[in-house]
């Protein structure tokens, strides 16, 4: 889809009045009552006022799944739309009125299986349900079902799920990014309304660059991890993945909050994250690293930049330069230190407990064997460099220094926010990739480049729709200091509106 052009605000510099937007491959009708199912708080002000049924949402919601599911596998494990409509009847009205959202299976729930990607645990339920599942259930919200990710969402495209790999909406040809892949493709694709996401080096806002929607990572403790199925704990969060900033704003205040269950939880009460969306960013700097914006991004992707920053002006706000030279380092640092922490959480997987176990004479013997089985080829990887950096001898040469570098990132971001407010920059160097292009590990690793560095200091950061290249969706990602999540939130959507 190219670049839509219509009239309002945008760019003095070029004496233009332009807005570049996209809008996702939903399929949705332009009935005024089909125009309300475009997002999660439209739909759920319809049913607040008699203007919608939920039943009406239901059958939007399936007529796509049964049209575009078979292409897309954005579903591990999915709800009937019977039991939904059932499930809604008696109820008390709470406030999202039995909408459905759709949870990344790497999220534990009690209504159906949490596979994580894996053979490991393709037959586990969970005998407790996440704290940011239970919250949403509070809220009203009905578990629509579980959606695909690379096995244990290690991984940037969705091609590493033992049940196979997840397209994207605009070109089932190409990846939708991952690892929360699933979840991003069924909200563009309009087989959900909203989902629950896991962001461990970008696994919310790359895939929704990618499949033209929003997606936020929390402040590293914000929202609880317990009953997140563990990657790499010092950096996994659970972020939602929506088709605006105002149902991500939504969903974090519903999600949000301290859990005594989780020792990293920040002991900070509930907070409406809506109340401070305005339409404009007045006073605002924002910073632009020459290190986001590198030559090779192509020049379609820095003409988009350019834009971007000729809206930012246009809303009342300053674009000012940045630097942010540890950039180069966050990736060696990031795969250092998450492998590293995945080797010991992963260590749990061993033919004894859980679900996949093969027959052996010996206990070593079944242990290995059901570990060769049950990993894919990405765990294993990672697990074999997380046990090296660990080793002894080694541990203070790679993963001591890692931690050190990730130090003086968040320290480089500390500095960086004493002169802006936020920082602006691409979310990923390209657009959606090709099924299979990017075999070699690195490259995919590279995916990551511009979520990584962020992700290390633990700060919240959102991507949004940014407009299209070749017609494809590029996502603007938008960083904050720890807690500003109110501040990125209001700037994120008074963009989105600009660029909508």
């Amino acid at each position: 889809m190219a670049l839509a052009r219509r009239g309002g605000g945008t760019g003095r510099r070029a004496g233009l009045r332009i807005q570049w937007g996209i809008q996702p491959p939903c399929g949705f009708k332009s009935h005024p009552r089909h125009h309300a199912l475009r997002d999660l708080l439209h739909c759920r002000d319809g049913l607040s006022r008699g203007e919608l049924t939920l039943a009406h949402v239901l059958e939007e919601l399936y007529a796509n799944i049964e049209k575009r599911e078979p292409t897309i596998h954005a579903f591990l494990s999915l709800a009937e739309k019977e039991e939904l409509l059932q499930g809604a009847e008696g109820k008390e009205a709470t406030f999202l009125l039995g909408l459905p959202v759709a949870i990344k299976d790497n999220i534990c729930t009690l209504e159906f299986p949490t596979t994580c990607g894996s053979r490991f645990l393709q037959n586990y339920r969970s005998p407790f349900e996440a704290t940011a599942v239970a919250r949403l259930k509070a809220a009203g919200a009905q578990i629509q079902g579980k959606t695909n990710l690379d096995e244990f969402a290690m991984g940037s495209s969705t091609e590493y799920s033992a049940f196979g790999p997840t397209r994207n909406p605009w070109d089932p040809e190409r990846v939708p990014g991952g690892s929360s892949g699933g979840s991003a493709a069924a909200v563009a694709a309009g087989e959900a309304l909203a989902a629950l996401g896991s962001d461990t080096g970008g696994s919310v806002r790359q895939p929704a660059a990618l499949c033209g929607v929003v997606g936020l990572r929390p402040t590293y403790g914000l929202v609880s991890r317990y009953g997140l199925v563990a990657f790499a704990s010092s950096l996994d969060t659970i972020g939602p993945i929506t088709r605006s900033v105002r149902d991500a704003a939504l969903l974090l205040s519903l999600i949000a909050g301290h859990d005594p269950r989780d020792s990293t939880s920040l002991p900070l009460p509930p907070q409406d994250y809506l109340a401070d969306l305005r339409p404009n960013l007045a006073g605002l700097r924002i910073g632009l690293p020459k290190e986001y914006v590198p030559k090779e991004l192509g020049a379609k992707a820095l003409a988009l930049v350019e834009r971007w920053c000729m809206v930012v002006e246009e809303l009342g706000g300053a674009v000012l330069e940045a630097s942010l030279p540890l950039t180069e380092y966050a990736l060696p640092a990031y795969y250092l230190v998450a492998s590293a922490e995945a080797s010991a959480n992963l260590a749990r997987y061993d033919g004894v407990r859980y679900t996949l176990r093969v027959p052996a004479n010996l206990l070593a013997e079944m242990i290995a064997q059901s570990r060769t089985l049950g990993f894919g080829p990405e765990v294993k990887r990672r697990i074999a460099l997380g046990i090296f950096a660990l080793s002894a001898g080694y541990y203070d040469q790679y993963y001591g220094k890692a931690q050190r570098v990730r130090t003086l990132i968040a320290q480089e971001f500390q500095k960086a926010f004493e002169k802006v407010d936020l920082i602006m920059g691409p979310t990923a160097p390209t657009p959606a990739f090709r099924l299979g292009e990017k075999a070699d590990p690195l490259s995919m690793y590279l995916s990551d480049l511009f979520t990584i560095p962020s992700a290390l200091a633990g700060l919240p950061a959102i991507s949004i729709p940014g407009g299209t290249i070749e017609g494809l969706p590029f996502g603007l990602q938008l960083i904050g200091p720890r807690l500003s999540e109110r501040t990125l939130l209001a700037a994120a959507w008074a963009l989105e509106e600009a660029l909508r």
